[in-house]
């Protein structure tokens, strides 16, 4: 048994692990996270991945530690099953934008009053560093950590993910490329796919240019999408993250640098939802 109190602890529960069952019969498997939009104290839950994770999925299956009410029955599961899987999702309106939502707080309702309880933990809004954060106390180089399931590794008996670390690799205060986006240096494989990002300071810290600090900070820094490759001839490619077992060519690297969509798209993303709505 474990009752989350720390902050890895309460991290490893944000995650869930997506296994989406494609035309082909392959399987597609990825990372998703919950998150917890609050508006005139008003919750509205989501499940948050990439689309390429659902894309063209037909089923899909969500899977969560159960829970006694307070504190979750490790290994004992349930999962959530879904018909016509993509179609569950909204992905951002533009194409090259690898982020997708899905609303949640119904199942969730509907799996409480049938007496099913499933526990987890959800990144909230208040996580999102603001603007001004981000340009006066975030450097260019953080301490990043990450939460999922690399290659399908995870605590099976447990139904635990996999926490990995690395460093920012380009400032988060500026758009990659011109993208709501910036790079980490990390080791990112099959299935990383949709893994939340936190900037993550235990002890201490430091802002940018105000000494040392003592104390912790934590910061919903954005969602994993894609990883650098080099190829033959030494061409580099941007891909994104495969999630299924697939064979590798010997002569394709991994340079651990994977590309994070910022958390302030997933909060506009979110927004334009509800307000078709006419919930905002």
């Amino acid at each position: 048994m474990i009752k989350p109190e720390s902050i890895f602890e309460n991290i490893l529960f944000t995650t869930v692990r997506i296994e989406a069952s494609l035309p082909n019969n392959s399987t597609s498997t990825g990372t998703g996270f919950v998150f917890n939009y609050v508006r005139n104290d008003k919750q509205y839950l989501f499940i948050v991945t990439n689309k390429h994770v659902i894309k063209n999925s037909i089923k899909g299956k969500l899977t969560f530690n159960q829970s006694d009410g307070e504190k979750p029955i490790l290994g004992k599961v349930f999962t959530i099953d879904y018909s016509n899987f993509e179609s569950q999702w909204i992905g951002h309106s533009q194409d090259d934008v690898d982020v997708a939502i899905m609303p949640f707080g119904p199942v969730y309702n509907e799996l409480y009053s049938k007496g099913v309880q499933i526990f987890f933990r959800s990144v909230t809004l208040d996580l999102i560093p603001s603007d001004n954060l981000l340009r006066e106390d975030i450097d260019a180089v953080e301490d990043i950590v990450f939460v999922g399931y690399p290659n399908d590794i995870y605590d099976r008996r447990n139904l635990l993910p996999v926490v990995r670390r690395g460093i920012t690799a380009t400032p988060v205060s500026i758009d990659f490329e011109g993208k709501p986006a910036f790079l980490i240096d990390a080791s990112i494989f099959p299935g990383s796919s949709g893994s939340p990002v936190f900037l993550c300071n235990i002890g201490s810290y430091s802002p940018k240019g105000k000494g040392l600090i003592a104390g912790s900070r934590i910061f919903f820094l954005g969602v994993v999408a894609s990883v650098f490759i080099r190829k033959d001839f030494n061409t580099i490619e941007l891909i994104e993250i495969p999630t299924g077992k697939i064979p590798v060519v010997a002569t394709t690297q991994r340079l651990d640098l994977g590309i994070v969509y910022k958390s302030i798209v997933i909060k506009e993303l979110i927004e334009e939802f509800l307000k078709t709505r006419g919930e905002i």
